[in-house]
């Protein structure tokens, strides 16, 4: 398994990827409802690259895309020292160890780019991913009361942290 930062000729694999991880139910998009062109998502892809303290990696696994992380930087000086994540595993290749490869990968860029804090939410009853999130050193900040509806019903996430 190789990790990369992402390339704008994945734009099309990395599109797949991502509607296949939305069917999921747990991504903040409902499945299907994300609909962006290839050229739309390299531009994306683009604009993600440009910025210093933002990135988007993949794990590479016999020539498929099985995962990414996302990580997008705080837009101002005073949260440039920050950022925001988004991981996604193909089920095809849970359990596997991407996720935490994903991670490590990200841990290190982080720290080579000065970047001192990380967030993200997740669905509370989502355990599996609030397991790997604490197992990787994430904590609870607090939580989003009815962020999110799903299904017509209010969902709660909780926001994480972690400090490196």
């Amino acid at each position: 398994m190789n990790i990369r930062l992402i390339e704008v000729q994945d734009a099309e694999n990395f599109l797949f990827l991502s509607q296949v991880i939305e069917e999921s139910g747990m991504m903040l998009f409902e499945p299907g409802e994300k609909q962006l062109s290839v050229d739309e998502q390299k531009a994306s892809i683009e604009r993600i690259l440009a910025v210093p303290n933002s990135a988007l990696f993949v794990a590479e696994k016999g020539g498929d895309l099985a995962g990414y992380i996302a990580a997008f930087g705080g837009k101002v000086k005073r949260t440039s020292h920050s950022a925001y994540l988004v991981l996604g595993v193909h089920p095809d290749y849970y359990r596997q160890g991407i996720a935490s490869k994903l991670f490590e990968k990200l841990f290190q860029w982080a720290l080579q780019r000065g970047i001192k804090r990380l967030e993200l939410t997740v669905i509370k009853y989502n355990e599996k991913a609030f397991s790997l999130y604490e197992k990787m050193g994430f904590s609870i900040e607090g939580e989003k009361v009815h962020s999110l509806y799903i299904d017509g019903e209010p969902v709660n996430e909780y926001y994480m942290y972690k400090l490196i």
